[in-house]
């Protein structure tokens, strides 16, 4: 374990016109390091307890951090009812070719949580030659699926003559180009391109994404681990330090 202080620095980068807000952290005193970017969900932000836990526990093991708020959330541009998958995709790539041109980093890793985790399949896929192993952490696969159906959590639609506004009953708005882009995601195909280490993560008890899922998904990949955390939700409010060690451990091992 490192016990040395970190060297944090807060930013944004830009993604044609979009500026993307970002926390870099790494031990201090370290000269080349591996480096995980980090991302969130649906409505989430980088300073969820999940999200920060297992930046920690990477730092922890001296690996650095890239943690990035994307379209529509946190601190970065663009309104959440605008952002869709391909925009997060698209911002991903900005951020891999980012993280990429540090002095310091040395291997790259992807860390994503729920749709931040499905883009983290699809973004593999894409930046395949980038990025040395991806570790999806309750990864949405299903809303591929939720989008052609017209039932995405507790939003109802026409799958064939969606509205220019979805409204969930919550009070969220998402824009229809949210639904358009979600029934055409290329998820196999990036299954099949990444050929590097992966770890999936997943709770028995996710409440808003079917365990089966991060199941499935393992079993797709050529080179993947499972890590099911019993007893816990979608953001780990039960075991965080189970997640923690097990993507702490993986990518410390390929480090």
């Amino acid at each position: 374990m490192y016990d040395k202080e970190l060297l944090s620095e807060e930013f944004y980068i830009d993604d044609d016109g979009i500026k993307l807000h970002m926390k870099l952290d790494r031990p201090a005193g370290q000269g080349s390091l591996p480096l995980a970017v980090v991302v969130h969900g649906f409505t989430g932000h980088m300073e969820e307890p999940h999200i920060t836990g297992i930046s920690r526990a990477l730092n922890g093991r001296g690996i650095a951090t890239l943690r990035a708020e994307l379209y529509g959330h946190g601190k970065s541009g663009g309104r959440f009812e605008d952002h869709t998958i391909y925009k997060w995709m698209s911002e991903l790539m900005t951020v891999i070719n980012y993280a990429a041109s540090l002095e310091f980093a040395t291997k790259l890793f992807l860390v994503g949580h729920s749709q931040g985790g499905l883009c983290t399949v699809l973004t593999g896929g894409l930046m395949a030659d980038r990025l040395d192993a991806i570790v999806p952490l309750s990864p949405a696969m299903s809303i591929a699926e939720d989008a052609s159906t017209g039932h995405i959590l507790d939003a109802e639609f026409d799958p064939y003559n969606i509205p220019d506004k979805v409204i969930f009953p919550d009070g969220k708005v998402l824009g229809g180009n949210y639904f358009r882009a979600a029934q055409f995601l290329p998820v196999e195909e990036a299954i099949k391109r990444f050929r590097g280490p992966v770890l999936v993560v997943h709770g028995d008890g996710d409440e808003s994404v079917p365990v089966s899922c991060g199941i499935e998904l393992a079993k797709k990949y050529k080179n993947a681990s499972l890590a099911i955390i019993k007893g816990d939700t979608h953001c780990y409010d039960n075991k965080l330090e189970e997640v923690e060690k097990a993507v702490a451990d993986f990518l410390e091992a390929l480090a």
